[in-house]
């Protein structure tokens, strides 16, 4: 049986969190489905300066809490450099590498890159949101499977606004998503998913998220509590309605991480016979 090596990169820094759960809930489910041999090795980055070298096929970086502006922290000039890396190394050779870049992992790659303004948002988006495809969102292969606009999970304090064209252009990424209309608000609408290469992939919404497992945990009473104290009433039950919808969280989860997978096993095997469930 082929091996597939999977590395993922913790951005957690310790803070207790779901995306983890969901992560690692979505690579065992394909692995199981599609009947294969996944080598899963998770680095704890910021937290303990780990990371992997190039023998990984698959790496998928988490999100996480904290500020992705620049800062002195001796993790951060190791995670660029293999960012800098698996860039280089798709570059050089015929079978690449794929990379996944969740939420704080796709600012801090976005800013690293020179893609855009990282800002501070004025208050926290969190909640489940319409995610709105742009004209080349329409033909992005992990969304062609989703509605215009899908629903996420969407969980951050800061944002990447006021896209560097001319940079896009250079390294040949493109934006395919946006976050919803705000007709009524003056602001710039945040770039929530971006193309960088035919391997490289990120959002700044959160596709792992777990419907069923994330219901369990909100519904929980200290969290219930702590949501409704924070964000009221109205917005808890909103997430919880939006949660139970088997057309919004649940269909993203199914259709994005799964898709990720399944390209990058089939490049790594050489094989047209993974299909899709």
């Amino acid at each position: 049986m082929t091996e597939v090596r999977i590395a993922i990169l913790d951005m957690n820094n310790n803070a207790p969190n779901e995306g983890m759960r969901c992560i690692l809930q979505q690579v065992r489910k394909v692995e199981q489905q599609e009947q294969l041999n996944f080598t899963i090795q998770v680095f704890n980055v910021r937290a303990k300066n780990e990371l992997p070298g190039l023998d990984f096929d698959v790496y998928i970086s988490s999100g996480g809490p904290g500020s992705p502006l620049p800062s002195e922290e001796s993790w951060e000039k190791h995670y660029f450099f293999l960012i800098d890396q698996l860039f280089a190394y798709n570059r050089t050779h015929r079978q690449k590498k794929h990379v996944l870049l969740i939420c704080h992992s796709f600012q801090l790659v976005a800013r690293h890159l020179g893609l855009g303004t990282i800002s501070k948002r004025r208050s926290t988006s969190f909640g489940i949101f319409p995610i709105h495809k742009t004209d080349d969102g329409y033909s992005e292969p992990f969304f062609q499977d989703l509605p215009t606009p899908f629903y996420a999970v969407d969980s951050r304090d800061y944002q990447l606004i006021q896209p560097a064209w001319k940079r896009l252009e250079e390294i040949g990424a493109k934006i395919v998503c946006l976050e919803k209309i705000r007709p009524h608000v003056p602001l710039d609408r945040a770039v929530m998913a971006i193309r960088f290469t035919n391997e490289i992939f990120g959002t700044q919404f959160h596709p792992e998220a777990d419907a069923e497992g994330m219901l369990r945990y909100f519904e929980k009473e200290e969290k219930r509590v702590q949501i409704i104290e924070n964000h009221g009433q109205d917005k808890y039950d909103e997430m919880v309605s939006s949660l139970r919808d088997p057309d919004k969280i649940s269909l993203t989860e199914s259709i994005i991480i799964p898709t990720f997978l399944r390209k990058a096993i089939q490049v790594t095997i050489g094989s047209s016979e993974v299909v899709k469930n």
